[in-house]
Order: structure tokens, then C-alpha cells, then sequence
């Protein structure tokens, strides 16, 4: 059973020659999927050139790389979580305590190494918390995740008794502040992480299976798919993911911070869905997520630039947030018009 079928099982009894000729000339979902988020990418790298001082610059255009790869790194852990149906609302308080956890032991002397795999490790073990509840215990995702977010950040503050700790010989501290090829570390590891995360969605039976369920679980149940697996496999991606930009913000700022990645979460769900990632699950694609963690980027460096008030920055990424959920909305009224579905089931892939 495809994908396909599973999200619209009853789209291979439209033909497509019964759209109407106007329809057929023009599917808004269609073109979006494929390519809107990008011509918005760069429309407003185009704007931001025009209207923003030092826009363009080398050193501007390395940090804004830099500054967005923490932000991308947890919207892709959020992508297979929302691909599958679900929400991650704890993935900030994630990377805090992972933070935490690999910058105390890195002070207690042990190698570098150990510190960035006990750090990725405490992600993987919140999102594997996160997946059991979820999928085992049938709790709703939004309520699980928003009570680990809250226990986690107390246990990010019980860990560093509320104070922020500093280690100026931090041993790993090169993965948040170093270069590779002239390449900001943070970045290479992001790319990292997206070309595998591609492989694994893209070209692996187990991605064929994180669309299935999202698309539809009782479906994929009934196709031989071990659901309650898949469920929690994808948040202990997204724990992993949150546990590796936890270590790689705590490398950049040399310290263990407890209120580190706060809201964090907001950006990596607006990041997705700008991306193109339905919120409803079944739909979406990596890369769109990576153009929606570049978009979030360009706009808040660009408003920077301009001395845009802070205030005001939040008002104009909430409007684009608002915007990206209306977008998505549209797309799937569009969506589940007989002749959209015709023209999806006619579609290259």
C-alpha cells in the first residue's frame, strides 16, 4: 500500500480528466508543495538585499547559517514527529537539560567525546519517555509534551541550582565555535543531519512508514506496520535531535545555560510548517523544513539589521506563523476536492 493511498484512499476513483479545465490549469497545492516555500525564500532574500544593510555580506551570510543551524537541527527531529501525527512541545527543555547534562561532565574531566554522547543520550532518553507515553499509554501528545517540557526545565534548574555554569575550557567547545573548511562547525553538522534525515524518509522503509502513519494509522495498522513502534521511534529522533543542538549550544556559549532553548519550540514547529509539513501529518518534506528554518533565519537577521524594535520582530514572526498556518489550512481544504486529488494521483512523485 502507497503512501498515497493511505492519504487518500479514495482519490484513485477520481479521473482527472473530470477536474474542471480551470482547476486542471492551476493547483495551488500542488505548486506549493513543490515550490512556493522556496520562491518565498527567495523573494526575501531578494527583498532583505534591497532593504537591509550588510545583508549580503560573507560574514553576515556565515552567521546567519550559524545562527539558524541549532533552530534546523530540532525542526528536523519536529518533522518526523509531525509527519507522524504528532507534536513535540518539550524539545527546548530538551535541549537544556542535554546542555546541562554535557557540560557537567565535561567539568568532571571526562573526554569530549563522552560529554557529547551523554548529552545526545539524555535527549534520546526524554524523546524515547516522550514516544512511550504517547504511543503505549495513548496519551494525547500535546498534554505528554507539555508536562515534560515543564519537568525538564525543572530539572534544568535543579541541575545548575538556577545559575548558568561557565566552563572557559569547556573541552567540546569547538563543535559550537569552530570551522571545518572555512564551514562554521554547527552548520556542517546541520547538514549532517538533514542529508540523513532525507535518506531515512525519503529512501528507507521505515520513512515509508512514518508517512503512513501520519497519513493514517489505522490504515497502516491494518497494512502489517507496527504503529505503536513508529510512534515512538520518531520522538526519540526528535530527542536526539534536540539533544545534539543542546550540546552544540552549550559549545557555543561555553556554559550550561538552564533557561537555554526557551520558546525554541515555536520556531522548530513554525520552521516545519513553513516548510510545507502538514500539521495533520502524512504530508511534508525535509527540505521544506530546512527552507523554513532559513526563512525564520533571513527574517530576524534582516530585521536586525534594519534596528527593527524587538517588539516588533515578535509581532512580524508571529504574523508570518499565523500565515504559514492559514497556508496549510487552505492547502488541505484544497486538497480535498475530488479534482485536486485526481491531479495529486496523476502527479510525478
Amino acid at each position: 500500500m502507497t503512501n498515497q493511498a493511505l492519504n487518500n484512499p479514495q482519490g484513485a476513483d477520481v479521473r482527472p480528466e473530470d477536474a474542471p479545465a480551470t482547476a486542471r490549469s492551476f493547483d495551488f497545492a500542488y505548486w506549493w508543495d513543490r515550490v512556493g516555500i522556496l520562491v518565498v525564500l527567495i523573494a526575501l532574500v531578494a527583498l532583505m538585499v534591497v532593504i537591509a544593510p550588510n545583508f549580503a555580506s560573507v560574514n553576515n551570510l556565515l552567521n546567519i547559517a550559524r545562527s539558524i543551524s541549532i533552530n534546523a537541527i530540532l525542526a528536523a527531529g519536529m518533522t518526523f514527529v509531525i509527519l507522524a501525527a504528532g507534536i513535540d512541545l518539550s524539545v527546548g527543555s530538551i535541549l537544556a537539560v542535554s546542555g546541562v547534562a554535557s557540560v557537567m561532565t565535561g567539568i568532571a574531566g571526562l573526554p569530549a567525546p563522552v560529554a557529547i554522547l551523554v548529552g545526545v543520550a539524555t535527549g534520546a532518553v526524554a524523546g524515547w519517555i516522550n514516544g512511550m507515553l504517547s504511543a503505549y499509554l495513548a496519551l494525547a501528545a500535546f498534554i505528554v509534551t507539555l508536562g515534560t517540557m515543564t519537568f525538564l526545565r525543572g530539572l534544568a534548574y535543579t541541575m545548575t541550582d538556577g545559575q548558568p555554569i561557565v566552563s572557559n575550557t569547556l573541552s567540546f567547545r569547538d563543535i559550537g565555535n569552530g570551522y571545518l573548511a572555512g564551514i562554521p562547525v554547527p552548520v556542517v553538522i546541520m547538514i549532517i543531519v538533514y542529508v540523513a534525515a532525507w535518506f531515512i524518509l525519503e529512501r528507507t522503509r521505515y520513512g515509508r512508514h512514518v508517512y503512513a502513519v501520519g497519513g493514517n494509522a489505522e490504515a497502516a495498522r491494518l497494512a502489517g506496520i507496527n504503529v505503536k513502534r513508529v510512534i515512538t521511534s520518531v520522538y526519540i529522533i526528535a530527542g536526539v535531535c534536540a539533544g545534539l543542538a543542546g550540546v552544540i549550544f552549550s559549545a557555543r556559549v561555553v556554559s550550561a545555560q538552564p533557561t537555554a532553548g526557551t520558546g525554541y519550540e515555536l520556531d522548530a514547529i513554525a520552521a516545519v510548517v513553513l516548510g510545507g509539513t502538514s500539521l495533520v501529518g502524512g504530508r511534508g518534506r525535509i527540505y521544506g523544513t530546512l527552507i523554513g528554518s532559513i526563512i525564520l533565519g533571513v527574517l530576524s537577521t534582516g530585521l536586525i539589521l534594519m534596528n527593527v524594535q524587538f517588539f516588533t520582530q515578535l509581532l512580524i514572526k508571529g504574523l508570518v506563523i499565523i500565515l504559514a498556518v492559514a497556508i496549510d489550512s487552505l492547502k488541505q481544504r484544497t486538497l480535498r476536492l475530488p479534482w485536486s486529488r485526481a491531479i495529486a494521483a496523476q502527479a510525478p512523485a
